[in-house]
């Protein structure tokens, strides 16, 4: 309203400390660690909040989106939606694993024409840690944040850290380990940009080196040429 004509705030930019986000994701061992779990009868109500959990790993949606799921999305093989968040146009091309959930409860109504039993996501959340700690992926994760200058360092179990996002983590870190182009996978996740996609591919860049270590490691072969050449 013109009570002052001091205008240094709106030039004002503080430089705040901020470390860079840790992306939360399954590793190949801890996914195939999660397929193959048993879980006990007593846990039994779990095994629903796996399932759709693994669909997540294996379509690369959102909670959000795969809660709206219906039987009219479901084209050729094929998912086709308009995301909830982002209100993008999507076609996801399904796997075997992912179309082996939905067979599973295909003979099962839901309501609404929904495709999968998908609770809300403070349930899923909440009961996604149950699952992971009963699992056993409890491997410690650092997490470092600044209050103003303060830096925080707190060490926290994997499985506090997962929830219904980390299926889409998962699936976005995974298709980069395995050589697909980020292009590519953008399109099965909606992201609009490299910039988006960063975070991930500097994860990825970090499972591939630890690939490219596997060449430096003796195998049989060479060493039976090795001992050839001796003789």
């Amino acid at each position: 309203k013109g009570y002052h004509q001091n205008k240094t705030f709106e030039y004002y930019k503080p430089k705040l400390k901020n470390a860079k986000k840790r992306v939360i994701f399954l590793t190949k061992e801890e996914l195939e660690k999660v397929e193959n779990f048993k879980i006990p009868k007593e846990h039994e109500a779990l095994e629903p909040i796996r399932d759709v959990f693994l669909f997540t790993c294996y379509t690369g949606l959102r909670h959000s989106d795969v809660f709206n799921l219906t039987w009219s999305d479901l084209h050729d093989g094929k998912i086709e939606i308009v995301t909830e968040k982002t209100v993008d146009r999507l076609v996801i091309e399904l796997n075997r694993k992912a179309m082996s959930i939905i067979k599973k409860y295909s003979d099962i109504r839901f309501p609404k024409h929904k495709i999968l039993p998908v609770r809300s996501n403070q349930i899923m959340n909440k009961d996604l840690h149950k699952l992971f700690k009963l699992i056993g992926i409890d491997s410690p994760i650092k997490i470092t944040h600044y209050e103003g200058n303060k830096r925080v360092d707190e060490v926290r179990p994997k499985y506090e850290l997962i929830g219904t996002h980390t299926g889409r983590r998962t699936f976005i870190c995974t298709a980069l380990a395995k050589g697909i182009p980020p292009t590519v996978v953008m399109k099965w996740t909606g992201h609009s940009d490299y910039k988006a996609m960063k975070p991930y591919i500097d994860v990825a860049d970090e499972v591939k080196e630890s690939y490219m270590k596997r060449f430096d490691e003796p195998n049989e072969t060479n060493e039976d040429e090795r001992k050839n050449e001796t003789k």
